[in-house]
């Protein structure tokens, strides 16, 4: 099962340290950023299933990076504050925080509240969303982000990016991908995969440096993080 992936956006590096530490010990992956800017950039490039976000961040305030994760995402988000003042606690669930955790914590409260906040997203963000490295298919609204940048495909490629991330990491012949991305009553060449592997590769391999769509010569294609030889 794929690990859940917390973004940490924190000033105080020991606070973030042990964080991390007790996140990765209980099995998430972790990202850590130590400032406003770095943080809200890394939330809304990265693809993350929660953030912790501190309020008195330097560059910008934890309320400033919520109010722009906002725009773009409605990713449960956790404050994680010293502030212990009511307002500011009403304006941080005002503008969109899930919930909100006061310094100093139990550790194992905050375990609690970050698997509560993750448990009522699941039912409309994890369901029907297939991930694999940086990329996310959401296969009912056929939106697909990559690195969190939108990227439009057409129904086949779609479908056959579908076929790829469900395969990943398996050799996949030509006439494989055709059978199951066209079905049994194609008749026509297998280039027509080529073709679209191409129009695939254009979209979501070229903008970015890391190639995940890869040739087995003789064979077919494979979808996987490391690269062999294309």
């Amino acid at each position: 099962m794929m690990k859940e992936k917390i973004l940490i956006i924190e000033d105080e590096k020991h606070i973030a340290r042990f964080l991390q530490l007790e996140f990765e010990h209980e099995g998430y992956t972790v990202t850590v950023t130590y400032d406003g800017p770095s943080g809200l950039k890394e939330a809304l490039e990265g693809d993350y299933d929660l953030v912790l976000l501190d309020i008195m961040l330097p560059g910008i305030d934890g309320f400033e990076v919520l109010k722009k994760i906002r725009e773009h995402s409605d990713i449960p988000v956790i404050m994680l504050t010293a502030k212990y003042e009511v307002k500011d606690k009403v304006e941080g669930l005002d503008i969109g925080a899930d919930d909100y955790v006061t310094k100093p914590f139990s550790i194992e409260e905050l375990f609690a509240r970050v698997r509560a906040a993750l448990r009522k997203k699941k039912p409309h963000l994890k369901k029907d969303v297939l991930r694999y490295s940086d990329i996310a298919m959401d296969l009912t609204t056929h939106e697909v982000r990559r690195a969190g940048i939108k990227i439009e495909l057409t129904k086949k490629e779609f479908d056959l990016l579908e076929f790829l991330i469900k395969n990943a990491n398996i050799a996949l012949t030509r006439e494989k991908i055709l059978e199951c991305v066209w079905g049994y009553d194609y008749y026509g060449d297998t280039n027509i995969v080529d073709v679209y592997i191409r129009y695939l590769r254009s979209k979501i391999d070229d903008p970015f440096d890391r190639k995940l769509i890869h040739t087995i010569r003789g064979v077919g294609y494979t979808l996987k993080e490391d690269k062999d030889e294309d």
